[in-house]
């Protein structure tokens, strides 16, 4: 089915945040449509980093196999806000819109500037060929730290894929390398020339304080943004009171979405996902 300009997903089981394999997702574009329908999903957004190359495959399988789901385009735009990595979602877009083909190539040079570097780095911690092992697990697909974080698992220099980010590729440590994105303002903007709309991704998950949580919110509307993802499956009551809160403090919309990049037991596409009554649903936006 294709993307619908004109839809009222109140009623319906909604995913507006997923991964594939194209960027650092597990499960290939079609594997994923297969999951979303076997969880009973009815609307599914395919949100990868930085790149849209697994939307027409699933858009692709969907008319084959005449699926009972609706597909959005989307994707996950990474930016540079003072120190911090912010993730902008654009939902609803043309993946075919010019001025979004070139921010996609102006972030894959800087994503692959950033893996090489790390891997110069990782090698000077002791770990030779980190680099050529995450390249070749991340394949097609944009490279992320994720894929480096894995092959250290998977070489057994970490315990953990998050070990590996808590003692060498996280912020602040060895082989931690500033990454070289865009700014908000002009992921919103080019989000909204591909007719999208443009939602802040898991705003709990910046280890922000309150006033610079404030202050990123302020910036993100005054700049033009849409809506914030306020339900994500692992939230407390107090964080999804919180979110709900910015959302009508600020007036915008609201999203919600698993961040899906494979199963796991705490987390699956469409699990716990409900927005609050009292907020503007983001696909009134589409109507």
């Amino acid at each position: 089915m294709s993307t619908p300009k004109s839809h009222d997903f109140s009623n319906l089981r909604v995913d507006l945040h997923s991964h594939t394999n194209c960027s650092d997702g597990v499960l290939t574009p079609q594997t994923l449509v297969d999951r979303a329908v076997n969880c009973q999903l009815d609307v599914l957004a395919i949100t990868d980093h930085d790149t849209t190359r697994g939307i027409a495959m699933a858009q692709q399988y969907i008319r084959d196999k005449q699926m009972p789901l609706t597909l959005i385009s989307g994707i996950e735009i990474s930016t540079a806000w003072h120190g911090f990595e912010i993730h902008i979602v654009g939902l609803n877009i043309d993946t075919g819109n010019p001025q979004l083909q070139a921010l996609i190539t102006q972030q894959q040079q800087a994503r692959e500037l950033r893996a090489t570097t790390m891997g110069v780095k990782l090698e000077k911690c002791g770990f030779p060929g980190v680099y050529d092992a995450a390249k070749a697990l991340a394949g097609e697909g944009s490279i992320t730290r994720a894929h480096f974080a894995k092959v250290l698992h998977q070489q057994g220099s970490v315990s953990t894929m998050q070990s590996a980010f808590d003692k060498y590729i996280g912020k602040g440590k060895r082989a931690f390398v500033k990454p070289g994105w865009c700014e908000i303002k002009e992921a919103i903007a080019v989000i909204h020339s591909a007719g999208g709309t443009a939602v802040m991704a898991h705003p709990v998950r910046y280890d922000l304080s309150a006033k610079w949580l404030r202050r990123l919110i302020v910036q993100f509307k005054e700049e033009g943004g849409d809506a914030l993802e306020i339900v994500l499956p692992q939230m407390s009551p107090d964080q999804r009171r919180q979110m709900l809160t910015y959302c009508l403090e600020y007036d915008l919309y609201a999203s919600m979405g698993s961040d899906f990049h494979y199963p796991t037991k705490w987390s699956d596409l469409g699990r716990h996902l409900t927005l609050p009554d009292n907020c503007k649903a983001v696909w009134q936006l589409w109507q």
